[in-house]
């Protein structure tokens, strides 16, 4: 007698969890229970399976999995060979998932308490699952099914939509000069606004830009730009920033200027959702602001960075000011973000200040002799230290993460401002002669990969 097939499944529906209860007592069944049950059905069934060829062998096994801080619970699922696996996803994590199996079935992406039911078929081998949502994979979501009573072949990985540490789509060579019609981002420090209230719409956006002559990267921004838009402020001025996600995927923001419980203000939202939150700068200093949706390496190096600089008490004027923040190139494929295991492997295609290759050794910025000149330095990183220095010029003015560490009437100087990833500070000089000075990272490696410019003066 042929099987009869059975009708294709349902499509996956997704469900809101009846609320904290509901979320706990999933998480308990999960992680305790395992949340495995079977079923007789039809025996004459056949479905389709992680391997080919494979006969429904009557049974099916019903698994639930949560998804909760970027990991699956539980994430390993062992069921009979042959068996119908039916897995209940339920994602109470604060930011959206979705589960992939490589033989093919997919769930909708899950926004926060919602849950779906996921058809993975007939098993009868090793069967690799992940949350498909950019850099959640390569930051650990992953999940392996396994077949008891059997030696079928792991169904396929497919593909992870990155790259190889180490590679790129187009060849990135720091040295390259770029067209005559290239336009350096201005590196001029804003003003200080008037008024104690400032507000600022926060647009995520993402975008294709040049990052080095001739090479293209997709970003995550702020407002469209990398580095965001710099603020500045003084003490006790407030901050009223509106997060609007206009990207694919969930966002946040992370201002460190603001002393605050973060769990409201710099959760993750929804594409087509906005934030508001207040934050008062109660200290002075020059302060990171970034994405602040796990995988945070993802986020930040890939473009979701910027400053906001909160002028220290009776701060002098200067003659020229200007901003330079430090980062990381981690070129992915074409058109994808960039390559979260390269920002794991700690292996930049570039380091660079204010978002492109050198552009400051191409388009210097500019001072008259004798002028006084403040650089305020941020290291957005997300990985690399930052060592900035002057050729040919001495620091007789250095503040460094809120403290002044040398003033103009001191009689030493400094060579360097050294800053770990999200530090910042400035430092003054005066250059007194005609020429360019060479500025740069004096990490030599970094240098060399794109983290250098030069002052023309003149």
């Amino acid at each position: 007698m042929t099987p009869s097939h059975p009708p294709p499944p349902a499509p996956a529906q997704t469900h809101q969890l009846g609320g904290v209860a509901a979320g706990l007592a999933l998480v308990l069944v999960a992680v305790l229970l395992g949340a495995a049950t079977q079923r007789i059905t039809n025996p004459q069934a056949t479905l389709a399976s992680a391997t080919p060829d494979v006969s429904w062998n009557g049974n099916t096994t019903t698994v639930t999995v949560t998804t909760d801080r970027m990991r699956f619970h539980p994430d390993t699922i062992t069921v009979a060979a042959g068996n119908r696996l039916i897995i209940e996803l339920a994602n109470t994590d604060r930011r959206r998932h979705d589960l992939v199996l490589a033989t093919g079935p997919k769930s909708p992406s899950l926004a926060s308490g919602h849950t779906a039911r996921l058809d993975a078929g007939v098993i009868d081998g090793t069967v690799e699952g992940w949350c498909s949502l950019p850099g959640h994979r390569q930051a650990g979501m992953r999940l392996t099914i396994t077949a008891t009573g059997t030696t079928a072949p792991a169904a396929a990985a497919g593909h992870d939509h990155t790259t190889s540490p180490g590679s790129t789509t187009s060849a990135l060579d720091a040295m390259t000069q770029p067209g005559d019609g290239f336009v350096a981002r201005d590196a001029t420090a804003p003003t200080r606004p008037a008024g104690r209230l400032h507000r600022l719409d926060l647009r995520v956006q993402e975008v294709q830009r040049e990052v080095a002559p001739g090479v293209r990267q997709k970003l995550w921004t702020f407002n469209g730009t990398t580095p965001g838009p710099v603020l500045r402020g003084r003490v006790g001025d407030t901050f009223e920033i509106t997060l609007i996600n206009d990207g694919t995927v969930d966002h946040g923001a992370d201002f460190h200027a603001g002393a605050l419980a973060p769990d409201e203000p710099m959760r993750p939202i929804d594409p087509g959702q906005r934030l508001t939150y207040r934050i008062t700068a109660t200290k002075a200093g020059i302060w990171m602001y970034h994405c602040s949706t796990m995988p945070m390496l993802h986020h930040i190096g890939n473009g979701m960075y910027g400053a906001v600089i909160i002028d220290p008490p009776d701060l002098p004027a200067v003659d020229r000011e200007y901003v330079l923040i430090q980062s990381e190139l981690y070129l992915g494929g074409d058109g994808e973000p960039g390559d979260l295991a390269k920002m794991q492997a700690e292996q930049p295609d570039a380091v660079v200040f204010n978002g492109y290759v050198a552009q400051y050794a191409h388009r210097p910025l500019t001072a008259h002799p004798g002028q006084r000149v403040r650089i305020w330095v941020l290291n957005a990183g997300p990985n690399r230290t930052s060592a900035f220095h002057v050729v040919g010029a001495h620091f007789d003015t250095v503040y460094r993460e809120g403290q002044w560490q040398l003033r103009r009437s001191d009689p030493g100087a400094a060579q360097v401002l050294d800053l770990t990833p999200a530090a910042g500070g400035f430092v003054e000089t005066v250059l007194t002669e005609p020429g360019q000075y060479p500025f740069l990272s004096h990490l030599m490696v970094d240098a060399e990969r794109g983290a250098r410019g030069a002052i023309q003066v003149r």
